[in-house]
């Protein structure tokens, strides 16, 4: 009897699997394709094809083919995909602010990537965070959005009438913002009662006896430096109080300084409203080298509760914004709008009072 024998492979080369080899689409083997899938799933390529890029075939054709694509261990070619649904499944989250200040000590934008990335996991979408701290990272930012790299854009931390949201309306491509844009173009956003959160800090102040009460106000070309401005100066018209008002930008350092200033131009004052906690950061330590103590002679409050609220000295009373929420609530209106469907327009967040040792 004669026994047919196959030759052995050359020294360090790997056999090349034969048709029909049930190691093709496994490590080793040669990569699945639409052709293979359909043969195991006996259905036509088309099926395959629309059941790989979420296209209506019956129950049955869609079990099948997934049971072969499990089987095969196929993965989809992403860019054939993209050009027959016209989706990436890439959203951009765009932040106009230089490096050193989105991956500081501020964790708002760190609880915003949180939420966002979380809305989209769900949704089995990827999210790319672009920095646009510069006119050079604008253009560049333009020109990937023009090109259709992602489905859509979330924007935050807006400063002024940035042309951002303009840009990319014009462009068609589907944008939220957090916060109302300051621009000329409506746009769909997600924020917080602002102005709400500040008027609660300042009566808390007003209601504790405190008499003479300034405020350490954010930047006055962001909403949230605006509103919340406007809260204080609300609270205090309320009681025929005279605002006492310095401005930061939202850094530790900044509210610091302006906490010196403050002391120099009103020795006699007995409380502050810090529009962020970084800057009543800032200001606690001011006050503690300046030799007043907190809140026995100044009490302080400040605003969004980030985790260093609880660990200054003393920890700090704030207005809590529900950071995380507001990056969800931004990436379930951009899924919506993607997809065509309707949103609210305008979505308003509260925020609430976090009472601690500082006030």
């Amino acid at each position: 009897m004669t026994t047919s024998r196959v030759p052995a492979p050359a020294a360090g080369r790997t056999p090349r699997p034969q048709r029909g080899d049930l190691r093709m689409g496994r490590p080793g083997g040669e990569r699945p394709t639409l052709e293979s899938v359909a043969a195991r799933a006996g259905v036509s390529r088309a099926t395959v094809s629309r059941v790989v890029n979420g296209l209506s075939v019956t129950r049955a054709s869609e079990e099948s083919v997934r049971r072969a694509i499990e089987e095969l261990g196929y993965v989809p070619n992403h860019a054939a995909r993209t050009l027959v649904t016209r989706r990436t499944d890439l959203f951009a989250l765009v932040v106009p602010e230089p490096t050193t200040r989105v991956f500081s000590a501020d964790r708002f934008f760190a609880g915003l990537v949180q939420g966002v990335g979380q809305e989209l996991e769900a949704a089995d979408k990827q999210l790319v965070l672009m920095l646009a701290g510069s006119a050079a990272s604008h253009d560049r930012i333009e020109r990937s959005v023009a090109a259709r790299h992602v489905d859509g854009v979330m924007l935050s931390s807006l400063h002024g009438a940035d042309p951002l949201p303009e840009v990319l309306t014009r462009i068609g491509i589907p944008v939220v913002c957090n916060e109302r844009p300051l621009g000329p173009v409506s746009v769909p956003h997600v924020g917080v009662d602002n102005l709400g959160g500040a008027v609660t800090a300042v009566r808390r102040l007003l209601g504790s006896g405190r008499r003479r009460i300034a405020t350490i106000a954010g930047p006055p070309d962001m909403v949230a430096g605006i509103d919340r401005l406007a809260g204080y100066r609300e609270a205090l018209r309320e009681e025929g109080r005279r605002p006492v008002i310095e401005v930061g930008d939202f850094t530790s350092g900044s509210g610091a300084e302006a906490m010196w200033r403050l002391l120099a131009a009103e020795p006699e004052l007995d409380a502050v409203f810090a529009a962020s906690d970084l800057m009543a950061d800032g200001a606690l330590r001011t006050l503690r080298r300046a030799g007043r103590r907190v809140p026995d002679d100044v009490a302080v409050i400040g605003f969004d509760d980030i985790d260093l609220a609880r660990d200054t000295d003393p920890p700090l009373t704030t207005v809590r914004q529900p950071i995380t929420e507001i990056g969800r609530r931004m990436a379930r209106q951009l899924l919506k709008l993607v997809d065509g469907a309707e949103i609210e327009p305008v979505v308003t967040l509260p925020t609430e009072l976090v009472v601690r040792e500082s006030a």
